[in-house]
C-alpha cells in the first residue's frame, strides 16, 4: 500500500507539473468535475480553506479556462462551477491516468484473486482509521 501511495503522488505530482498547477487547484478541479455545478461554497468545504480562498482559487481555475462560474436562475447571488475542460483528453487526462491504470490493471486480474485484495484492502484501511 506504501508503494501504492507513493507512486500515486508521483505521478499525481507530474501531471500537476505538466499542467502547472499547484496541489490545491488540482484538488479543486477534479471536485468540480466529479461535481458538476458545486456552489463555492461546496469547494472551499470539501477542501477546507477559506471563503476568500476559494475564490482566488476559482479564479485561477476561470483564467485557466478550466472552470466556468454560472449563475443561479433562482437566486442571483449564488454562482455553480463547472468545469470545462475533458479529462479524458490530453493534457488534462493525466490527472486520472495514474488511477485509470489502476483501474485496468485490476480488471485484468482473476475475479476470485480482486475480491480478496479488495476484502484485504477492506479491512486493513477499516482498521487504519479505527479510532483508538
Amino acid at each position: 500500500m506504501l508503494a501504492y501511495g507513493e507512486a500515486r503522488r508521483t505521478a499525481v505530482a507530474e501531471a500537476r507539473r505538466e499542467l502547472s498547477l499547484n496541489e490545491l487547484d488540482a484538488r479543486a478541479l477534479l471536485f468540480v468535475v466529479d461535481n458538476p455545478g458545486a456552489r463555492p461554497s461546496d469547494v472551499r468545504d470539501h477542501l477546507g480553506i477559506t471563503s476568500a480562498g476559494v475564490t482566488t482559487l476559482i479564479d485561477r481555475l476561470v483564467q485557466r479556462g478550466a472552470v466556468r462560474r454560472d449563475l443561479d436562475t433562482e437566486d442571483r447571488r449564488v454562482n455553480h462551477i463547472t468545469a470545462i475542460i475533458d479529462l479524458d483528453a490530453y493534457p488534462w487526462s493525466l490527472l486520472r491516468a495514474f488511477d485509470r491504470s489502476i483501474e485496468r490493471a485490476i480488471a485484468a486480474l482473476d475475479p476470485d484473486e480482486s475480491a480478496r485484495v479488495a476484502h484485504i484492502l477492506e479491512r486493513v484501511v477499516a482498521e487504519a482509521t479505527r479510532a483508538d
